[in-house]
C-alpha cells in the first residue's frame, strides 16, 4: 500500500494510500468496538478494494522468487481480514438490531443514512424473511387477533450505556458523564491523545465527528 498512487474518497482531495488504510483500520475499530451500528463507508471500502486490486496485479509483475512477494502478500491478506470483519461485524449488527436499524434510518436523508444501498437492501429483506419465519412456525397456528407481527415488540435497541475504551484524537472540554442511582451528572474534560472507558453514550457523538476513537 505504501508505493500506491495517491487516491481520492468521493470528491476529497487525494490522499495517499497509507493514509487511507490508517482510517480504514480507525473505521474498523470503531465499528467493532461502538455497541451501535455507525454510518457506512462505502466510498473508502470500494477505494481499498481497488487498491487490493491494483496491488493484485502488481504481484503478478514480480518474479515468483522475489521475497518482495511475501511481504506484500501478507500485507495483501491483512487489509483483506480487515475490510472482511468490518463487512461482518456490520451485517451482525444489522442482523441483530434490523427493526431499530431501518427505523433509524428512514429519518436520515441519503447522505446522512447508516445503510449503504445494499445494506439497506439486506436489511429490509432480512426482515422480510424473519416476518414470515414467524408466520410459518407459530404466528400462524394462533388465534386471529394475536396473528399480527407486532415490530414493536421484536425490536432489539443497542446497550449504549455500555463502556468503551477511546483515545481522544484532540482536547475535548464538558463532556457530561450520567450520574449514579441519585441521578447526578459530571463533566469531565479529555485532554487530547488521553485514554479512557467509559459509558459509550456521552462519546458518541464526539466519535461519529471523529473528535475520539475506540480502541
Amino acid at each position: 500500500m505504501e508505493n500506491a498512487d495517491d487516491v481520492a474518497l468521493s470528491d476529497e482531495e487525494p490522499i495517499t494510500a497509507q493514509k487511507v488504510l490508517q482510517t480504514l483500520q480507525e473505521v474498523w475499530l470503531n465499528e467493532k468496538f461502538s455497541p451501535e451500528l455507525l454510518q457506512h463507508q462505502s466510498d473508502l471500502v470500494d477505494c481499498i478494494l481497488d487498491q487490493m486490486q491494483q496491488m493484485e496485479e502488481n504481484l503478478q509483475k514480480l518474479k515468483k522468487n522475489d521475497f518482495r512477494v511475501v511481504i506484500h502478500r501478507m500485507e495483501l491478506d491483512r487489509i483483506r481480514y480487515i475490510v472482511t470483519d468490518y463487512l461482518r461485524i456490520r451485517l451482525n449488527k444489522i442482523e441483530t438490531y434490523v427493526i431499530h436499524v431501518l427505523e433509524q434510518d428512514v429519518s436520515r436523508s441519503t447522505e446522512d443514512a447508516f445503510l449503504s444501498p445494499p445494506e439497506l437492501k439486506f436489511a429490509k429483506e432480512f426482515l422480510a424473511h424473519m416476518e414470515d419465519h414467524f408466520r410459518l412456525i407459530a404466528l400462524r397456528h394462533m388465534p386471529s387477533n394475536v396473528q399480527d407481527f407486532d415490530k414493536a415488540k421484536m425490536v432489539v435497541i443497542p446497550n449504549i450505556s455500555s463502556h468503551v475504551f477511546l483515545r481522544a484524537k484532540q482536547s475535548i472540554t464538558g463532556v457530561v458523564i450520567e450520574g449514579d442511582v441519585e441521578n447526578r451528572e459530571e463533566e469531565v474534560d479529555l485532554e487530547e491523545n488521553s485514554q479512557h472507558i467509559m459509558q459509550y453514550k456521552p462519546i458518541a457523538d464526539y466519535l461519529k465527528t471523529g473528535a475520539v476513537q475506540l480502541i
